[in-house]
């Protein structure tokens, strides 16, 4: 087939994958010459080359091009080629096939809408063979043909054909992948590419050019809701240029002058102003993958890792929890409690693995439950992030799947199946699900309604002293209350956990998540916890889910010392207790607590007393 005038102006992307040595670059090497796609001479010129170093042609070389790719013999990195029938254009993506290249793999089949999956005759369905086969299932492509290649080297088998076309179309199927169609090709021979073969009479579909055409194309990304994640927020000064310009990519819709905009997971909304672009005033809209720029018509704060939406059409999900298939290719094992960073689209934020529900073995599509993801493993997890994310369960892939790194290296990615919990945009706190016994039937069962109370100091300031009294003085005015502190859990809960950075984060994470456990029960709960870091603290307020007051118990560090009740600072000194606060670990001060109660000043009853009386205001009139 000839390149002819199109008919269209469509463009499809296909990926095609397959295990290392069963033809794939072969296949688009054929694609591409059968089309007239390549550039002029390029094919002589190959052919010239090989001849001159007595090599033998392949038509895997107009892929090749770089010199180690053709010394190792298989291709390492994703490569994009172009060509085209009359009904319309394609982007052919060469997915690397090597086992140690799966995450090149993942990265090329991300934007493709349909799969060429090519299986050498000879050797049948590999291990990769079917590992590929979930990863397209994973990410979602459904539209898939299977390529039975090197029919020439089994003398054009029908059997071995219908023997390799059974055996792999029963493991899709239990993967939700039922391919369009098996073909039996020869990329050296050319047979059934881009023309019929008189070799396999036996078959009578399509060959591959024609069963390409037969494909659907998606839903074009300009016709998405718009989806434009903030790269940046610049200003400019100069020649009292006083514009705020909200930059980033157009990764679906279509961007306008005077579109209503709403950021995510903000919330915030504004009206866009002007579309900005370099020496060009034209309000002309940006369309999908066009860098864009806009200012706004009120001057709102906006950071880097929201995404502007337009108002009205579907919004994205936001949350802290998510569901996740996530394939791991870190060299250190994936690993509850321990800190990680995702990214999704231009957002970052610390994250851990709250539990793993099943590790599948992609091969044999076995699985297991253990509570972590080795090099290649493919893992349903549960991810806990520290602040809130938006993102999208399907349609926009830059916003919907994500990477993982650890120490500076990704590690892992994957797309988000499902979001575990809902945004309150009014609030900025997560919606939780309602249960048979609503938050009112417990206040009315208790009297009062729960909340937090989040004392922070160093060692020593007097926040166990204070906090006794306050809960004696609750209990008697028949308030339900309980006092976690740093002993009670350690002793059960946080056993598990040092006490360097890493740990005392999770060591607040668990505390805070227990605490609005606490909360929503209807109990006013009173977590007496050094807690040095502002973030940690942050995260705890962010998990309330009525009322949060964080109280600095300040004391300076040498009046902490001097207290010392049970001996920690002598030991630190010492040498014999490390990580200690305030010693050889940082305490970050509170900025702007909600009540600050300073005990060189105010005697611990004094503290008590006020404290007390702050509370009952919140719990018995609200505040």
């Amino acid at each position: 087939m000839v390149k002819g005038k199109l008919l269209t102006d469509e463009l499809m992307n296909v990926v095609v994958v397959g295990h290392v040595d069963h033809g794939k670059s072969t296949i688009i090497g054929r694609l591409m010459a059968d089309t007239n796609s390549l550039p002029q001479g390029k094919l002589e010129q190959i052919r010239e080359s090989c001849k001159r170093n007595s090599k033998p042609f392949e038509y895997a070389f107009l892929l090749d091009a770089l010199k180690n790719e053709q010394s190792q013999g298989i291709t390492i990195d994703t490569a994009r080629c172009f060509f085209q029938t009359e009904k319309r254009r394609y982007i052919l993506i060469d997915a690397p096939g090597h086992i140690e290249f799966l995450k090149n793999m993942v990265t090329g089949a991300s934007r493709a809408e349909a799969a060429i999956l090519v299986i050498d005759a000879a050797r049948g369905v590999e291990e990769n063979t079917r590992r590929h086969g979930y990863f397209l299932s994973m990410l979602g492509i459904r539209q898939v043909v299977v390529l039975i290649n090197k029919m020439d080297l089994v003398e054009y088998s029908q059997s071995v054909f219908y023997d390799i076309q059974q055996q792999y179309a029963d493991f899709l199927r239990k993967i939700d992948i039922q391919p369009q169609a098996f073909i039996p090709v020869s990329g050296h021979k050319g047979d059934n590419i881009a023309s019929h073969s008189s070799n396999m009479p036996w078959y009578r579909g399509n060959n591959v050019l024609e069963q390409l055409d037969e494909f659907e194309p998606y839903t074009p990304a300009e016709r998405m809701p718009l989806r434009m994640p903030v790269q940046g927020v610049y200003k400019f000064t100069e020649n009292n240029d006083n514009r705020r310009i909200i930059a980033g990519t157009v990764e679906a819709g279509v961007l306008r002058a005077e579109d209503a905009i709403v950021f995510y997971p903000s919330g915030k909304k504004t009206v866009i102003k002007t579309l900005e672009r370099f020496h060009d005033d034209s309000q002309r809209p940006f369309v999908t993958t066009e860098a864009a720029g806009f200012t706004m018509q009120d001057q709102i704060y906006i950071k880097r890792g929201e995404i502007a939406c337009r108002m009205y059409e579907t919004p994205p999900q936001v949350g802290v929890r998510i569901r996740a298939n996530l394939f791991w290719l870190g060299k250190e094992k994936f690993i509850p409690h321990k800190r990680y960073q995702l990214k999704c689209g231009t957002a970052k934020t610390e994250m851990q693995l709250e539990r793993i529900e099943k590790v599948v073995n992609a091969a044999n599509l076995s699985y297991s439950n253990q509570q972590y993801a080795e090099k290649n493993d493919v893992a349903e997890c549960i991810l806990t992030l520290d602040s809130p994310i938006a993102f999208d369960i399907s349609g926009c892939e830059a916003t919907s799947r994500f990477v993982i790194v650890d120490k500076y290296e990704i590690a892992g990615g994957g797309i988000i199946t499902e979001a575990l919990d809902a945004y309150d945009y009014d609030t900025r706190n997560i919606r939780w699900s309602a249960g048979s016994v609503s938050r009112s039937d417990r206040q009315q069962l208790f009297g009062h309604k729960g909340m937090i109370v989040w004392m922070t100091g160093l060692s020593g300031s007097g926040k166990s002293t204070i906090s006794e009294q306050v809960e004696k003085r609750l209990i008697a005015a028949g308030v339900h209350c309980y006092v976690l502190d740093g002993d009670k859990l350690r002793r059960g809960l946080n056993k598990d956990l040092s006490f360097n950075a890493a740990d005392r984060e999770e060591n607040i994470r668990r505390a805070a998540e227990t605490a609005a456990l606490f909360e929503d029960a209807g109990l006013v709960t009173i977590v007496t916890l050094i807690s040095p870091y502002e973030k940690s603290r942050a995260l705890a307020r962010s998990l309330s889910r009525q009322d949060f007051l964080e109280v600095y118990i300040k004391a300076r560090i040498e009046t902490c010392m001097q207290r010392d009740p049970k001996q920690l600072y002598k030991k630190a000194l010492n040498g014999k207790l490390r990580d200690f606060t305030g010693i050889d670990a940082p305490y970050e001060e509170p900025k702007a607590p909600d009540l600050t109660l300073d005990t060189e000043h105010w005697s611990e009853e004094e503290c008590a007393e006020i404290l007390y009386n702050r509370i009952m205001t919140i719990i018995n009139k609200g505040e």
